[in-house]
């Protein structure tokens, strides 16, 4: 063999790890970039949770509480209600097939200790709504619950018509419900001083 042929075969033998290099080279690059996508994806998923805890904190600040501790607008702790026990009513009712009575005890929740004071001045009227409330009714009226929702919704309106305000008659509202509508004028809410009205005795014999 010639001097000039051995260099030749060295640079054949020297050619092919330059292109295993260079394949190497491409593998590693398409890793780097496998985990630079990856790697992307996990900081996007990781930003998004971060602004959706965000905007839940937000929101939470703007109720003012949390679900969990929200206090109950209709029952404040600091405001606790007054209740004023009425002396129970005895009652003849409508029954017409057979005499029936009702014993029924009433307790009026109040916004304030102050509202009792004032609903005891007028309380020979109040007895007289009720009453006369309570001898309209039907003893098959007052067994169901619906009949007894009704009827406190009915001592409601009694109780407060003495001071001057004027609620819807439930009665009413249910006979014209069938009938053609018509244009009423609305009326201004009022903050009515007797919150609930409660049973806390009924016996229909």
């Amino acid at each position: 063999m010639s001097a000039a042929a051995a260099p030749a075969a060295a640079d054949a033998a020297a050619a092919p790890p330059a292109k295993g290099k260079k394949k190497l080279i491409i593998i590693i690059a398409a890793a780097l970039l496998v985990v630079a996508a990856g790697g992307g994806g996990a900081v996007f998923y990781m930003k998004k949770k971060a602004a959706e805890a965000a905007a839940a904190a937000e929101a939470e600040g703007e109720d003012g509480a949390s679900p969990k501790h929200k206090k109950d607008a209709k029952h404040d702790a600091s405001h606790p209600p007054a209740f004023l026990p009425l002396d129970p009513f005895i009652v003849n009712l409508a029954d017409k097939e057979v005499d029936r009575y009702a014993q029924i005890g009433i307790t009026l929740e109040l916004d304030e200790s102050k509202t009792a004071d004032t609903l005891k001045a007028y309380m020979p009227a109040i007895r007289n709504g009720i009453l006369m409330v309570l001898a309209h009714k039907s003893s098959a009226e007052l067994l169901e619950r619906k009949g007894k929702e009704a009827l406190a919704a009915e001592i409601m309106r009694e109780v407060v018509k003495p001071l001057g305000i004027e609620t819807d008659d439930p009665e009413a509202e249910e006979e014209n419900a069938d009938a053609k509508p018509k244009k009423k004028k609305k009326k201004a809410e009022v903050e009515l001083p007797v919150k609930h009205v409660h049973f806390s005795n009924f016996i229909i014999q």
